[in-house]
């Protein structure tokens, strides 16, 4: 008897100490979504940042709602197809492509007012208002977009884009991330703001971007913000960044390895059951 009792303290024991499950869904863009697709990187990428949070935290299960080029108006506008679960814990990063698409910002008063999916302030509200109604207890982490270099798809050249040194249809990629801060603040989510506090920079984005002079017609690696000057020709040149220009990103915007570190890092910094 005196036997059974000790054994079923010790389960006991075993079961309280072990740490509790936590159901993690990532919502995001093909920055969420190349962690688990690193193929289409080049492999030049190995772990996002929810794997690097998975290895050390391997209470926490993550998945992944990344989609490749989407907006929060998209996100928004598909709210219930996606197949969203009651999770404990729930990010958000977003705003990229919004930026880069046009997509119009709007006001806190489109948040407040619920207005829809016309403004990414909208589109916000749907999203937090349908993950609140997964689960009420639920923790809601917003993340900013990073700054952004030039980017070249690693698979398609003609696939590019300039950074954030310039608006774009009147509109600064800082602005998206402001308002995102701004929601954190009204909403009381905590917020990873990678836009200003990551030290992943238009000047550590790239060692340097590989163009032809157009004086020479040779080859020169241009770092930040020279390389802003020179034209890329994606039907006439080399893919602009070998290995040796990987950085925080290995394409002017998706995180490298090491992009991805100080990703995973500051969220953990923000996740109260982790730190």
């Amino acid at each position: 008897m005196k036997k059974i009792f000790l054994l079923a303290v010790l389960v006991f024991i075993s079961l309280a100490s072990k740490p509790r499950k936590i159901v993690w869904v990532a919502i995001g863009d093909s920055i969420t979504y190349l962690n688990d697709h690193q193929n289409e990187t080049g492999n030049r990428v190995t772990k996002g940042y929810m794997t690097l949070i998975r290895e050390k935290h391997p209470n926490v299960e993550y998945i992944n709602q990344g989609h490749n080029g989407w907006t929060s108006v998209n996100i928004a506008d598909k709210i219930e197809s996606l197949g969203l679960v009651k999770a404990d814990v729930y990010t958000v990063f977003l705003g990229t492509n919004d930026w880069w698409q046009g997509k119009a910002l709007g006001s806190i008063t489109d948040y407040e007012q619920n207005t829809g999916t016309g403004t990414v302030y909208g589109s916000f509200r749907i999203i937090s208002t349908k993950l609140k109604q997964l689960n009420k207890k639920a923790r809601i982490i917003l993340i900013t977009p990073m700054q952004r270099g030039d980017f070249v798809y690693i698979n398609s050249a003609k696939n590019n884009a300039y950074g954030s040194y310039k608006p774009k249809k009147e509109q600064t990629l800082e602005q998206f991330a402001n308002a995102i801060v701004e929601i954190g603040k009204l909403e009381k989510f905590p917020v990873v703001d990678l836009y200003h506090d990551s030290g992943i920079t238009l000047e550590n984005m790239v060692n340097f971007k590989k163009l032809k002079e157009p004086q020479t017609d040779h080859y020169k690696n241009y770092a930040y913000p020279e390389y802003t000057t020179i034209p890329f020709d994606p039907a006439q040149e080399e893919y602009p960044y070998p290995v040796e220009a990987v950085n925080m990103t290995y394409d002017g915007l998706h995180p490298s390895d090491k992009g991805y570190q100080v990703i995973a890092d500051m969220l953990v910094g923000k996740w109260k059951e982790l730190k």
